[in-house]
């Protein structure tokens, strides 16, 4: 096809200019910098980018702005030290590097997918840029880190501002784009120690800064990233993949008087000792793990900066401060749905936050308050309290209380009724738990079982077995009956909160005995391992709490049938006729239109 003679459309020569001028901008910038020339080209190179609506235009924008600044850094410029004409210089190359960072800050809630990746991945890099020249520069030879620079990252992360292409419209203002989310956490902040524990504490710090009612969406940015942490360290011997790669040398020893804080660490604080909230997370480190541990040691608020990344201690003391800066920002929602934040953060609380604190306990306030809403809310909550009770000798003599309470006629209807016999199971699974407290519990089920759907029968009758099995004192229950042809009086005083005192032991499980006549054959066949001999083993509740009202049909359908049942042997034409209201219509062939089937059920 021969080329046209007509010129391309203006706004693909637009483009094309656009993408010339950057690489001669590029050209001139990166040869000033190497000869000590005019960079003043670098504002032309920023206002072209800003002024860049395209897309593929930008990025390749972006990478030179990126290869120009990392010319300069490499090359000092920005280094301390020189004169009152070098300082200008290198405010002045500050002020434009920020004018770019906030056009990459912004670029990470673009539409385009490709520009939110690149601008997070030139930040990082200019991250690294930045600290390694802030370690060569400094006077004592310690490894730093551009916290500054970090800090604007982290606020791209958690406040989300508007991409600068302003004329396009944004999809979730405020809410951090998944594939950001994605990629950093699964590039950087599940990777380096030193990136997980600088944005755990300037998650801390933008918590506190930043309100809730100017900022509604930064507790939740910050949930949906640290709920997919899953790689914090338990060892010591784990602290070991930095970004910034000088913070891998092993820091100097602790000294006993309080060291001196690294410069960026004076610049982040207003009183010079922005750390001193570490003292409150400080563990005591028992003698035995002393002589194993090769952790860092030395109070956590005592440390420097670099001694921390190498701490463990200091690793837990931030996770703390964050999750309990975090947790208050959470609303405390009665939805059962999974995008809810209480329920998101409950479903990690008893593996991926509890073990990594330095003391579990402080977050005990925020589950009781979960546990008061109820429902599936209150029942997440009662499995991380008792995690808390278990695991790090929580005192809560009310919790059987509680879980009581939650025994009531929805229970067998909800649809995470699964996951609460599952817990339940669990909670009940000791053998030293009274009687009267289990009795309670079998009785309180099986009297909610005559109003529940087959597939919740089926879930309470193996519980019940389990239970009965484990505990030979609860037998009695299956066999009280009557005196001399009596009826039975029931002594169960459903109304009672205490499950201790609610006369359950001395009731009788005939609500169980009554589903040996249900209308579901799988249920009936069931109730009945109540009249053979306990010599099974138990039941694994697994196999028994995915039924539904499809599981049973299903089943039904696929049953072998072993007896035909009876059919009618004669085909009726009309077996429901239509009724006439008078003889002569009958006689004359007039049928009215009623319809007796429907007229069964008019009433009144």
């Amino acid at each position: 096809m021969p080329a046209s003679s007509l010129p391309p459309p203006a706004k693909k020569r637009k483009v094309k200019q656009d993408v010339d001028l950057a690489k001669k901008l590029e050209a001139e910038i990166t040869a000033a910098a190497r000869s000590d020339g005019s960079l003043n080209p670098l504002l032309d190179l920023l206002k072209l980018a800003q002024g860049t609506s395209d897309a593929v235009d930008l990025s390749r924008i972006i990478y030179s702005l990126y290869r120009v600044f990392v010319v300069i850094i490499c090359s000092d410029k920005l280094a301390p030290g020189g004169g009152d004409a070098a300082k200008q210089v290198r405010k002045w190359i500050w002020g434009r590097l920020d004018v770019f960072v906030d056009l990459l800050v912004g670029l990470l809630q673009d539409e385009e997918s490709t520009l939110r990746k690149s601008a997070l991945d030139i930040l990082f890099s200019l991250l690294r840029h930045l600290s390694s020249s802030l370690s060569t520069a400094s006077s004592d030879g310690r490894p730093q880190f551009h916290h500054s620079h970090f800090r604007h990252i982290v606020r791209g992360l958690l406040i989300c501002p508007p991409s600068p292409r302003s004329s396009l419209t944004v999809t979730c203002e405020g809410e951090l784009m998944p594939d950001v989310r994605d990629h950093f956490v699964a590039t950087w902040l599940s990777v380096y120690d030193d990136v997980r524990w600088c944005f755990l504490r300037e998650a801390s710090s933008a918590l506190s800064r930043f309100q809730a009612a100017e900022y509604p969406n930064l507790a939740a940015n910050l949930l949906s990233l640290v709920e997919r942490l899953t790689t914090f360290p338990t060892e010591a011997s784990e602290l070991n993949a930095w970004w910034i790669s000088e913070l891998g040398r092993k820091p100097f020893a602790p000294k006993s008087d309080k060291p001196v804080a690294d410069e960026e660490e004076l610049a982040m604080s207003d009183s010079g000792n922005e750390d001193d909230w570490r003292k409150f997370f400080d563990e005591q480190p028992k003698a035995k793990d002393m002589k194993k541990s090769t952790d860092i040691r030395g109070r956590v608020h005592q440390l420097s900066f670099h001694q921390s990344l190498h701490s463990l201690k200091a690793h837990r003391a931030v996770f703390t401060r964050m999750w309990l800066s975090l947790l208050p920002r959470l609303s405390l929602d009665t939805s059962a749905t999974s995008r809810s934040p209480t329920i998101r953060t409950l479903n990690i609380m008893h593996q991926g936050i509890l073990p990594h604190l330095t003391r579990p306990v402080l977050v005990m306030d925020w589950i009781s308050a979960c546990v008061d809403i109820g429902g599936t809310v209150g029942l997440l909550a009662l499995n991380a309290l008792f995690s808390l009770m278990k695991d790090y000798n929580l005192d809560y003599p009310q919790f059987y209380t509680r879980l009581y309470a939650f025994l009531d006629k929805d229970v067998l209807h909800l649809k995470h009724r699964a996951r609460f016999f599952r817990l339940t199971e669990l909670f009940l699974s000791s053998t030293h738990l009274p009687a009267a407290l289990l009795a309670s519990f079998v009785k309180r089920l099986s009297r909610l079982s005559l109003s529940a759907p087959p597939a919740a029968i089926i879930m309470i009758i193996p519980f019940t077995y389990n239970i009965l099995k484990r505990h030979p004192a609860l037998m009695k229950m299956i066999h009280r009956a009557g005196e001399d042809d009596e009826p039975f009086n029931d002594t169960y005083i459903a109304d009672e909160i205490n499950p201790n005192v609610t006369n359950a032991i001395d009731s009788s499980l005939w609500e169980l005995l009554s589903h040996r006549n249900h209308y579901d054959a799988a249920v009936s066949t069931l109730a009945r391992i109540f009249e053979e001999a306990f010599t099974k083993p138990g039941y694994s509740m697994e196999d028994f709490l995915d039924h539904t009202y499809g599981t049973l049909l299903e089943t039904e359908f696929q049953r072998e049938i072993k007896k035909e049942p009876a059919l009618a042997t004669e085909l009726v034409e009309d077996p429901f006729p239509s009724c006439t209201d008078s003889a002569f219509e009958a006689d004359k062939g007039i049928a009215n239109n009623r319809d007796v089937i429907s007229e069964l059920w008019v009433f009144g």
